[in-house]
């Protein structure tokens, strides 16, 4: 598969890539990559992050998974938090970037579809803006689902569907109008935005995100809105 690119059948957000060629792209956004999110969310990233770390709840001492991390802009609110947090993500360029900006973290490289974690050593697991890249989103919920011990929580944070019209028209002409622009300005890869512009486009409502959490074994699933749905939290426990 080709590098996407604007206006390419390419850029179409494609599910099922193959791990390597995810991690390729993050590598190549990896340095400037926290700087675009505050800027393409309009700085709600913090927002969202705090609202992560509230559904969580990390008590003092508790062990904690963050998949898909990046470069530990989640963990390093659950950490300060008090919890203990191993961040794993795919892309070395990520985790490369990660212990050198937070070097009390333990950051590993990994696959989400094949953790290098023995059954049930988490109080606890979360995954933000990382899902809808992975290739077997049902899979890799249930390798977290592996890991945790039972009665532990799970919290998604991911991008979603506005629930009111009118607000997801206006943020599906943000997406495709003013997110490439935004991208050629301040982004060290504007083609993987389009990427990353399109998956969020293509990715299940808040309901169809649940569907894939309960498919994975975790019970108790329900979600809560980040303005207006751009963002859904979804928590669900491992029973």
């Amino acid at each position: 598969m080709t590098q996407p690119s604007p206006g390419s059948d390419a850029a179409r957000a494609d599910l099922s890539k193959r791990p390597a060629e995810v991690a390729g792209m993050f590598d190549a956004v990896a340095r400037r990559y926290d700087r675009m999110n505050s800027l393409a969310s309009l700085g709600q990233d913090r927002r969202w992050r705090a609202a992560l770390v509230g559904a969580l709840e990390p008590r003092s001492g508790e062990l904690m998974l963050d998949l898909a991390a990046g470069t530990g802009a989640s963990a390093r609110p659950l950490e300060r938090a008090g919890a203990r947090v191993v961040a794993v993500d795919l892309s070395f360029g990520m985790v490369q970037w990660g212990r050198r900006h937070h070097r009390r973290l333990p950051f590993v490289q990994g696959d989400a579809l094949a953790l290098p974690f023995a059954d049930q050593t988490f109080d606890a697991a979360t995954c933000s803006f990382g899902l809808r890249n992975m290739v077997d989103p049902v899979a890799a919920l249930g390798e977290l689902r592996r890991v945790v011990r039972p009665d532990g929580s799970l919290v998604v944070c991911e991008f979603s569907k506005p629930v009111n019209a009118l607000w997801r028209r206006l943020y599906e002409g943000w997406l495709r109008r003013a997110m490439p622009k935004l991208a050629a300005l301040a982004s060290s890869d504007p083609a993987a935005y389009v990427y990353l512009t399109e998956s969020i486009l293509d990715w299940p409502d808040q309901a169809g995100v649940a569907e894939m959490i309960s498919q994975a074994g975790w019970s108790a699933v329900e979600w809560r809105n980040l303005t207006g749905g751009v963002v859904a939290l979804h928590r669900a426990r491992r029973g």
